[in-house]
């Protein structure tokens, strides 16, 4: 698989890794950013068996990527900013690529859409209004960094308390100018239990819960399923 490197637009070195062949399907991981974890556990390989070449970073503090030591490596938005910097990296134009993410990943999707990203479709799974709109870099998340609960992927905390000071909302007023077709999916179990909501302000949304918790539910073989339906209709809701 073997990590590809490009730069974001501060010329920090980032890491992405790809699987398959077809059309370009960019994934972004939940926090602690690792991209692999989409490929081992997420729906990248199944999706590859419908003709997807599946894209999925590492986050900026995490994984292979460049894990700046100093809070001005981790600037507002700056995830949303790698985002663009590895669409025009690729070569991707308007309309030939889809962008899916998973928990902070989908909400760095929304911040990308709601700052003119435009891929044919959009995937936001795991994610619920609050964690989008409302206040960012949320306890739960901190406290998850303090406990160690990611040393077993050798990040380091200090890279991922700034990943979290770098979060912007997304406002109700934002999100109801996003006009790419968007699939929004969670667990059935997931806490996030606004995620509906969240569907109810995009659009041309399509909303789907799928068996699990937010952990769980990223391996649903339903959320696999779910979001190769999606791909599969049209760039425009019918």
């Amino acid at each position: 698989m073997g990590a590809h490197r490009f730069s974001g637009r501060d010329g920090v070195e980032l890491a992405w890794n790809e699987i398959g062949a077809g059309r370009t399907l960019i994934l972004l991981p939940g926090f602690g950013g690792v991209g692999s974890l989409m490929i081992e556990y997420g729906p990248a390989r199944v999706l590859t068996q419908h003709g997807y070449r599946v894209v999925v970073p590492d986050s900026r503090g995490s994984g292979d990527s460049a894990r700046p030591d100093d809070a001005t490596g981790y600037p507002p938005d700056v995830l949303a900013d790698d985002g663009f910097a590895l669409v025009e990296h690729l070569g991707l134009r308007d309309g030939d690529f889809d962008l899916g993410g998973y928990s902070l990943g989908a909400r760095i999707v929304v911040r990308m859409l709601a700052r003119g990203a435009k891929p044919g479709r959009a995937i936001v799974a795991g994610q619920g209004l609050a964690k989008v709109s409302g206040p960012q870099g949320g306890g739960s998340s901190r406290r998850m960094v303090t406990s160690g609960a990611f040393a077993r992927d050798g990040a380091n905390p200090e890279a991922l308390f700034h990943v979290l000071d770098s979060l912007v909302p997304t406002t109700e007023d934002a999100l109801r100018a996003i006009t790419v077709p968007t699939l929004v999916a969670i667990g059935d179990r997931d806490e996030r239990t606004d995620a509906d909501q969240l569907a109810a302000l995009l659009p041309k949304a399509r909303f789907v819960r799928v068996p699990g918790d937010h952990g769980s539910a990223l391996a649903a073989p339903e959320l696999a399923a779910a979001i190769t339906e999606f791909l599969a209709g049209p760039t425009q809701p019918e």
